[in-house]
């Protein structure tokens, strides 16, 4: 073993790869997404003959895992939290069908929203589809849990749910890690399609298997080696505390322990009851310390019952939203917090911005301008880097709620009367889910106008390949839209004249316009340009 200092993310790769990991299929999103890009820079992943390209979204990344599953080799599939609504129907259902070869899919929740919609946590995304769930506390835990997760999934025939969040997958700390990475023997291609072709009369028996196995995985969360109990004291104790992932740290940064403060670590679900009720018996109260939403804790009062005091998040003991900290921590333990993590009032908080010379600043522009002529005018955006375009100097988006959601939203306002109604859209997420959304406006003759903002690359989440690239226009006509209502621009200063006057012309047709405003990302373009004078 050697030690290495690695980002959470960095030690799933890792410890996927050391598993034996066949295929890693992922769509980009902050912060799950370093642990295929180090895959993808690893001699001994791309090397060693490991698939792991970007999908075009997350369902799509889910089913092809399940794919490589079915053919007996071990997968996994990893995406932010709000990706697992766009992955669910299939990831639901492989709980039904069950797995051949070791599945895995991480999720990264994103308490305090750093860079998201909202802060779901995944946790009740496993809880819903009944499988096996693992939530590391420790970068070190995030590699072990690997093999663990592989070797069980194979062995209980479920896909494994491991849940991160972003400040474990975002930081660093030294892990200790195997020198030589291991094949892993695949298992033979799936034969028996009575469990992998969910009609009826199958899936109905595959529901009754999967309720059946629910009391034994049960009992193998009880059993965790991850798992730890310091259940010490006696029924009078005042205080017992359980605690997860990242929040079991700041409970153990509190000094808990020399305290005499009884703590349950949980890292493996579903949840058991049994040890929750040793350690109620232990204590008259417990303080439930998990960094996302109130998943353990609602349980516990249900294992509990109405006349324990069971607190955390949904007493108010903690916050009900945002990350927990150490400080946070001592406050719902009754001490006097040594202030770590405020926030220095002397700083100001700077909105983030579109980089300068970005190609999405001249679409703002030439829309504002045109729009200008429309009191009535609304704009749909999307989830990228163009989303900016809602904050000063531009303030020229309306809405941005989910990926792929402007184009239906301009849609059904337009459908409503809205005149004109604009949606903008990036290139990869019109891949990830605009299209969809396209077809359904040009069935429909729906009177609106989609900008697809094409800087070449998935410039968001760092400039991953972008799955549509070099074929939109194509797209769009196959979709069905006219091709001479199907325009593309060079984004700069010098064809302002040109870009409003394609705008006008669009937003006066009454039917289905696509404009396509194509400029290379300037951080991409800059760091071809490094790589070139590097090479000379």
């Amino acid at each position: 073993m050697k030690n290495r200092l690695l980002l959470g993310d960095e030690a799933v790769a890792i410890g996927a790869l050391h598993a034996g990991l066949r295929g890693v299929y992922a769509y980009p999103g902050t912060p799950s997404t370093e642990i295929t890009e180090y895959i993808q820079a690893m001699e001994a992943g791309t090397g060693r003959g490991v698939h792991c390209s970007w999908s075009s979204n997350e369902k799509t990344a889910m089913e092809a895992a399940l794919g490589m599953s079915y053919a007996g080799h071990r997968s996994m599939v990893c995406m932010k939290h709000v990706g697992m609504n766009v992955a669910a129907d299939a990831f639901v259902n492989s709980a039904m069908t069950g797995v051949n070869g070791g599945l895995v899919v991480v999720a990264a929740d994103d308490p305090s929203m750093h860079s998201s919609q909202n802060e779901q946590d995944s946790r009740f995304y496993g809880k819903f589809a009944m499988i096996p769930m693992l939530e590391p506390s420790s970068q070190q835990e995030a590699y072990d849990m690997m093999k663990y997760a592989f070797d069980m999934s194979e062995k209980e025939k479920l896909p494994v749910l491991l849940r991160l969040t972003t400040r474990l997958a975002h930081s660093r700390a030294a892990v200790s890690v195997a020198e030589e990475y291991r094949d892993h023997t695949p298992l033979p291609v799936a034969k028996d399609s009575s469990s992998w072709v969910l009609l009826p009369a199958n899936a109905r028996r595959q529901n009754n298997r999967l309720t059946a196995v629910q009391d034994h995985l049960r009992e193998l969360a009880e059993s965790s080696p991850f798992s730890s109990s310091v259940i010490s004291g006696h029924p009078d104790s005042p205080l017992g505390i359980i605690a997860c992932g990242t929040g079991y740290n700041y409970v153990m940064e509190n000094n808990v322990a020399e305290a005499g403060i009884p703590v349950l670590k949980i890292t493996q679900y579903p949840l058991s009851g049994k040890k929750i009720r040793e350690l109620a018996e232990s204590c008259r109260s417990i303080l439930v310390v998990e960094d996302g939403q109130p998943f353990i804790e609602e349980q516990a009062k249900a294992f509990l019952g109405a006349g324990y005091t069971v607190k955390g998040r949904l007493t108010g003991d903690l916050p009900r939203t945002g990350e927990l900290n150490p400080d946070l921590v001592a406050r719902a333990l009754g001490r006097e917090p040594e202030q770590f993590f405020c926030k220095p009032q002397a700083i100001v908080p700077r909105p983030p911005a579109l980089c300068q010379g970005c190609g999405h600043r001249d679409v703002y522009i030439a829309l504002n301008q045109v729009l200008a002529s429309y009191p009535d005018s609304r704009v749909f955006a999307d989830i990228g880097c163009y989303t900016l375009g809602a904050l000063p100097p531009f303030c020229a988006i309306d809405s941005c709620v989910d990926m792929g959601a402007s184009i239906t939203m301009a849609k059904g306002a337009a459908d409503a009367g809205v005149h004109p109604a604009v949606a903008v859209i990036g290139d990869s997420t019109f891949t990830h889910s605009g299209m969809t959304g396209l077809l359904d406006a040009v069935n429909d003759r729906s009177d609106i106008t989609v900008v697809i903002s094409d800087n070449l690359t998935t410039a968001m989440t760092g400039g991953q390949d972008s799955s549509g690239t070099g074929k939109f226009e194509a797209i769009c006509i196959a979709l069905g839209v006219e091709p001479e209502h199907v325009r593309v621009v060079v984004p700069v200063a010098r064809n302002m004249d040109e870009i409003t006057a394609v705008i006008r012309e669009e937003i006066d047709y009454k039917g289905v316009s696509v404009i396509i405003p194509r400029r290379e990302c300037m951080q991409t373009l800059a760091r071809k340009a490094r790589a070139a004078k590097k090479k000379v």
